[in-house]
């Protein structure tokens, strides 16, 4: 078995078990960058040198061979360039869920069968139930503080059939996983988890966009096309966002406005009040199914961020696309972002979001897609 190290915590605990549970392990980091020090530093990324050291160290405590894998050319092609055109296309990307879709269970994976290895291990919070008849399903982390299974609705059966996540199907908390890692005499016990984007080495997206798309200035305009101040790309901006937009017209009724829709057509950002944002259906395109995927229409729960919380919907699939509605309206969905779709605790498939159909409202009529 092969356990992917990114030297954090998580992952060095989590191969710790696997050997401890008797699988032939072998720990491998994976070098995502050509200069790893333009990454976080600090423990706050994930890719860095520091962090490649970290993950040896701990190999060596439990007693495994390790080795680092350069996939720096795969990560470049298939996550940063994706996060940077689809902010440039006006969506909102998803880089974590991006890289567990094409690199750690994509170009890992693959490598690591080629090898001779059987499965992958991570130290991702979720669960594999094994049925019956021996097909496997992703479900939930039995601990749903911390449960990571949004991030992992992008795999497919194969993909499930070869992973491993020893930390799913326990109730400890994040200081009890410290706790173990200090009794195995692992040096990453109080290292500080990891946050934000690891490729955006100072956490300014909006500086590191610009910087590969330059600078265009637009207008920031209100429901009506009225302009109420300038930007200088819209690609700094995301559906929902609040702050940030400097605004030099109030609105009339004193409330905060909130960006509603973001055009790279004509490099215009619409603001507006925040009923605006209620979105009751969306479309979901290149749909990834976690075993059989459904058939005919059916009721589910669905979650729209890493964090964020269930919602009831009906899903009907037509071609390859989601239709996905709402029971109740729900905020914040931008095109680019995932929907990640639930029958319990099962992930049942994920999908990205196309276009969004928001609730029609007394003084304008209701805008369809984004």
């Amino acid at each position: 078995m092969l356990a992917a190290m990114s030297g954090g915590v998580d992952s060095a605990v989590a191969a710790a078990r696997a050997a401890e549970a008797g699988h032939d392990v072998t720990g491998v980091h994976l070098a995502l960058s050509a200069n790893p020090q333009s990454f976080r530093t600090g423990a706050r990324g994930c890719c860095t040198i520091e962090d490649s050291r970290d993950a040896r160290r701990a190999a060596d405590v439990i007693g495994i061979p390790f080795y680092v894998w350069d996939l720096a050319e795969r990560f470049r092609a298939d996550v940063v360039e994706d996060f940077v055109a689809e902010y440039a296309a006006g969506r909102t990307p998803n880089p974590c869920l991006r890289c567990n879709e094409k690199i750690k269970f994509a170009a890992l994976l693959d490598k690591a069968l080629a090898l001779g290895f059987d499965a992958v291990c991570t130290g991702h919070y979720a669960t594999i139930v094994t049925r019956d008849d021996g097909s496997r399903e992703l479900h939930r982390a039995d601990d749903a503080a911390k449960d990571q299974s949004y991030v992992l609705g992008v795999l497919d059966e194969r993909q499930l059939a070869h992973a491993m996540f020893p930390l799913g199907d326990t109730h400890t908390t994040k200081d009890e996983i410290r706790a173990e890692a200090e009794r195995r005499g692992l040096a990453v016990a109080r290292k500080p988890d990891s946050h934000d984007i690891c490729f955006i080495a100072d956490g300014d997206t909006q500086g590191f966009l610009a910087g590969r798309l330059g600078t265009a200035e637009g207008d920031i305009v209100d429901e009506n096309g009225q302009k109420l101040g300038s930007h200088s790309g819209a690609y700094g901006f995301t559906i929902g966002q609040r702050k940030g937009l400097r605004l030099g017209v109030p609105a009339p009724d004193g409330k905060p406005r909130f960006v509603l829709d973001i055009s790279p057509v004509n490099n215009t950002v619409t603001v507006g009040p925040a009923e605006a944002l209620d979105v009751i259906a969306l479309t979901g395109i290149n749909p990834r199914w976690c075993g059989e995927p459904p058939t005919g229409a059916g009721f589910y729960t669905a979650q729209l961020r890493a964090h964020g919380d269930d919602v009831p919907v009906t899903v009907e699939r037509v071609d390859n696309e989601l239709r996905v509605r709402f029971q109740h309206p729900v905020r914040g969905v931008a095109p680019g972002q995932a929907v990640v779709l639930y029958d319990g605790t099962r992930v049942v498939g994920s999908a990205t979001i196309a276009t969004t159909e928001r609730a029609r409202r007394d003084e304008a009529p209701a805008p369809t897609g984004s």
